[in-house]
């Protein structure tokens, strides 16, 4: 049996006749969740903008320093990922517990290949790490479900991420949705967040990648600059250095201008007062 057999007859219900962004994610970043149509498409998105494996590890890696961050200088031990994606190298609950054994991570996502992985990944450990499938979009449906509140605890701090969903939802009203997340939130809670850039892209680059988005399962593709990502924190404290492109928020080793513009990508974590 093929790779994408054996896969398909594991998870069940995939089309297999449109790629999907999280699978073709998976696989710029050397994963096996991924189809044939996935893996097509996403060799074609490298010809038309050869920078987009670029963006995937700026935007895994800006992920992995952020919940760094959180759990060791501000002590959160609470996470809810929303649209996790596919697992991968430096999974949420992976970096959370080295620093923090007892931390609890709840993964949020509607696509049945990501969750299923997912739940492969995790096995029995459902006392600190959860799935489940559902559209973050419906933020009463996550917050009510299992997964979520049977594991995290909204009373004490909890962190909500946002990493690559916010640009490709079909509304434009970010800063609405994650308004919801953040209500039932208390403070020292934290929003940490990245968006699709226009920072090294050319127009036709911009124009061609959104054309080929158009035909997955997930075909928006809303880029914001600076001003706009800060604007779907409201309420929140941003961290230093504020919005700025991903592989500059506190990189682990120095980066370039240049290189931080390759990644495409905007980066910032806020505090709730």
């Amino acid at each position: 049996m093929s790779h994408d057999a054996e896969l398909a007859a594991q998870v069940g219900n995939v089309n297999f006749d449109q790629p999907n962004i999280a699978r073709m994610y998976d696989y710029h970043l050397g994963g096996s969740a991924n189809f044939a149509i996935d893996r097509t498409v996403a060799e074609q998105a490298l010809r038309l903008v050869p920078t987009e494996r670029d963006y995937c590890w700026a935007n895994r890696a800006f992920l992995g320093r952020a919940v760094r961050t959180l759990v060791t200088e501000h002590g959160i031990d609470q996470f809810l990922d929303l649209g996790s994606g596919v697992p991968t190298v430096g999974n949420v609950h992976e970096i959370a517990h080295q620093h923090d054994p007892r931390a609890r991570v709840a993964y949020v996502d509607w696509e049945p290949v990501a969750c299923h992985h997912a739940r492969h990944l995790l096995g029995p450990d459902e006392h600190r790490v959860t799935v489940t499938e559902a559209d973050v979009c419906e933020p009463e449906t996550v917050l009510d479900s299992a997964g979520v509140a049977g594991l995290l605890d909204f009373a004490r701090p909890v962190a909500v991420l946002a990493f690559g969903i916010l640009d490709i939802l079909p509304t434009t009203d970010g800063a609405g949705l994650v308004s919801r997340y953040r209500e039932a939130c208390t403070s020292g809670s934290a929003l940490a967040l990245s968006n699709n850039a226009q920072l090294s892209r050319t127009d036709q680059e911009v124009a061609a990648l959104r054309s080929l988005l158009a035909d997955t399962s997930t075909p928006n593709l809303y880029m914001r600059d600076s001003e706009e990502v800060a604007a779907l924190l409201p309420g929140y404290t941003l961290l230093p250095p504020g919005v700025v492109p991903a592989s500059l928020w506190r990189p682990d080793q120095p980066v370039t201008e240049q290189e931080a513009r390759r990644g495409n990508v905007y980066g910032a974590v806020g505090i709730l007062p």
